[in-house]
């Protein structure tokens, strides 16, 4: 078998050098040229036809995002974004996300960024995951409409018994989660939590961003933040999401503990919830690599809770949930713009 051929969208000089060195270093692939901005990669992308390309945010003449579109929506193939880890970085990454791009790996020491060795591992890991994905799916359009205007608030005292919704999501959920929490009605009789494998500078802007769309409230999980039903908490980078009793409350507890690879991880957060809902758990596993949240699936599954993998039709990268069917952690296998209706038709709604 070939080599998978890589084009590299860099206008640094120095960075499209180290990149072609990193991904080089992997015998499965060879950097086939490289492109000083957005206009150039366009065109060399059109003319070589590579396996994927990595793309730089910010460039001259024409920049990541606007290449990223062309290149996407011409189906030619999968892009990784290789942005900055700042504030600015994150709106930009999130962006490129919902606009199709593959992944993003962030440069560990800005837009010029001599540490890019360091993501190494990752970058290669993506690149493998990228050449395998149909980008036809990426080139999928979500609508997003704002709920600003709905005032949301964090609600008051909640009597009775709710349920929760535990949701893990990886590669390609910054774009897919919009079929599935933007929909779900503000009196859903369930918490949401939600862990989306992301650096801990991210999921503040990750989970205000998904708040602008969705009509339930999107917080970003903090220490000690009482549990109620219509609030989705958002997994804090660098942190597992757990529960724990205080009183008669439930309510967030952040741990490091225990040492994995993903933090928060799927698994340890719906393990976590499932010790406090029981059978009222609602389990559901979407596009990503790896393995992370199939165990604790199938241990809903088993406990009486219900469980929902995405199916491979509209799965990004078909690996996590493929996994929790394999080990029979999945009640229901369905596309990803299915899955909200088959929420509210579980966990049901409250009166208002």
């Amino acid at each position: 078998m070939g080599k998978k051929r890589v084009l590299v969208c860099d206008d640094s000089a120095l960075m499209r050098k180290l990149l072609r060195e990193i991904i080089e270093s992997d015998p499965s692939f060879e950097v086939v040229d490289t492109a000083r901005d957005g206009e150039e990669a366009v065109l060399k992308a059109r003319q070589l036809r590579p396996d994927v390309v990595t793309m730089d945010i910010n460039m001259p003449r024409m920049d990541g995002l606007t290449a990223l579109q062309i290149i996407v929506e011409e189906e030619i193939c999968p892009v990784i974004m290789v942005s900055s880890l700042t504030q600015d970085g994150a709106v930009a990454t999130f962006q490129a996300l919902e606009l199709g791009a593959f992944d993003y790996v962030a440069k560990p020491g800005g837009t010029i960024s001599r540490d890019i060795g360091v993501v190494r591992d990752e970058l290669i890991a993506k690149l493998k995951a990228a050449t395998k994905v149909n980008v036809r799916r990426l080139a999928t359009k979500v609508t997003k409409v704002s709920t600003v205007s709905l005032g949301k608030q964090l609600p008051g005292e909640t009597v009775g018994d709710f349920f929760a919704v535990a949701i893990g999501i990886s590669t390609g959920g910054p774009k897919t989660i919009y079929e599935v929490l933007p929909p779900l009605p503000q009196n859903l009789n369930a918490a949401v939590f939600l862990v989306q494998h992301m650096p801990p500078e991210f999921t503040r802007q990750y989970a205000e961003r998904l708040d602008k769309y969705c009509k339930l409230k999107v917080v970003e999980a903090e220490d000690d933040m009482l549990v109620q039903p219509g609030v989705v908490y958002v997994g804090k980078g660098g942190y597992h999401l757990k529960l724990k009793k205080r009183g008669k409350d439930l309510r967030i507890f952040l741990s490091t503990l225990p040492p994995c690879m993903f933090m928060p991880s799927v698994d340890v957060m719906m393990e976590s919830v499932l010790e406090h809902f029981g059978p009222k758990t609602v389990g559901v596993l979407m596009t990503g690599m790896g393995s992370d949240g199939a165990e604790a699936m199938r241990k809903i599954h088993e406990a009486g809770g219900y469980t929902i993998a995405e199916s491979e039709e509209t799965a990004i990268v078909f690996g996590m949930p493929q996994e929790a069917i394999r080990r029979g952690g999945a009640k229901k296998v369905l596309p990803s713009h299915d899955i909200a209706r088959e929420i509210i038709r579980v966990v049901g709604l409250r009166s208002e």
